[in-house]
């Protein structure tokens, strides 16, 4: 079985629009009846702020499929440890025997999870867009920041954290990579009031984002509700929105942001978008300038296994490379 580290899935898997097209086929594959994937597996690690996914699908046409394993355990960060963890198993659809050990780190969850917001933005954002909010400054906050260029241009970023450190850290480092101005905000609502398009990516247990916030124009996506328990988005939201979508409508409705609305009595099943709806193009996304869209992402088996292939196959062909030009500077 091959071996794969996480410095070889970066050098070849860049987060990048040909990484973005692979997971929108991904979601268009899930609207069309062709993806095969379990129910999440989960357990949690209440004492170190931890939990573990394990999620799988495979996709028909396909010779491989993917097991993933991800972790989040959110005290490492005061042991100067990152928080995000995990690997990936390709297996032959074929055979069933284990092909490949993407030792990523997390990496390639990190990849997919950024593309499907970006992929949120492109049907769901007005365009053009002037101001960006994200709420956390993570991994994934940068991610999302990263994958939202590739499909809008933007001029100005708002970011909040309960931590403004951490906050001032990635102003600076968005503002040195993507050469825009990224400005640290005093709260969430100064975030929502002022963005066109927000981005909230936390492991927050209670609402970040207030109804009263929202304003004509805005779109939403929350990235971070995985868990019954968690939560960023407050239930009437979804009872004030045009549009909500999400990536799987009985999955949210179990673990997303969805299920808090439900429960409140503010959202059906019925008056939900799936994602990949969207992307196949059964429905349109954003349809008028004015409206408000919400899209709840809780993150989908098929994601890790079309990611997962695709670093594959990319990290062989960029080993064929190297063969002929040497290893890249």
């Amino acid at each position: 079985m091959e071996i794969v580290l996480e410095d070889e899935l970066r050098a070849a898997v860049p987060l990048d629009a040909a990484a973005v097209t692979v997971i929108e086929d991904g979601f268009t594959q899930l609207s069309q009846g062709t993806v095969q994937t379990p129910p999440i597996m989960r357990m949690e690690f209440p004492e170190q702020n931890g939990e573990v996914d394990v999620k799988a699908a495979w996709v028909e046409g396909l010779d491989q499929f993917a097991i993933k394993l991800s972790s989040g355990f959110f005290n490492n960060t005061v042991k100067g440890l990152r928080s995000s963890s995990g690997l990936m198993v390709v297996l032959s659809a074929i055979t069933g025997y284990p092909e490949a050990l993407l030792l990523d780190q997390g990496y390639l969850t990190d990849v997919r999870t950024a593309a499907a917001g970006a992929i949120a933005a492109k049907y769901l954002a007005n365009d053009p867009i002037h101001t960006v909010g994200i709420l956390g400054s993570g991994t994934q906050a940068r991610g999302q920041l990263h994958a939202l260029r590739l499909v809008r241009q933007f001029d100005r970023v708002l970011v909040f954290s309960p931590h403004r450190n951490h906050a001032q850290r990635f102003a600076e480092e968005m503002h040195h990579t993507l050469e825009v101005d990224v400005h640290v905000a005093a709260s969430a609502e100064a975030v929502v009031r002022e963005a066109d398009v927000v981005v909230s990516c936390t492991p927050a247990t209670q609402p970040l984002i207030d109804a009263a916030w929202l304003h004509p124009g805005l779109h939403i996506t929350a990235m971070g509700s995985d868990a019954e328990f968690k939560q960023e988005l407050d239930p009437q939201i979804f009872r004030l929105a045009d549009k909500v979508c999400c990536d799987v409508t009985a999955q949210c409705l179990r673990l997303g942001e969805l299920h808090h609305a439900y429960d409140a009595g503010y959202i059906r099943p019925v008056d939900v978008t799936e994602l990949g709806d969207i992307t196949a193009g059964k429905i349109l996304g954003r349809t008028h300038r004015d409206h408000i869209t919400v899209c709840d992402l809780t993150g989908t088996g098929v994601q890790d296994t079309m990611i997962a292939v695709y670093a594959l196959e990319r990290v062989h062909d960029y080993k064929q490379w190297a063969l002929v030009n040497g290893p890249a500077s």
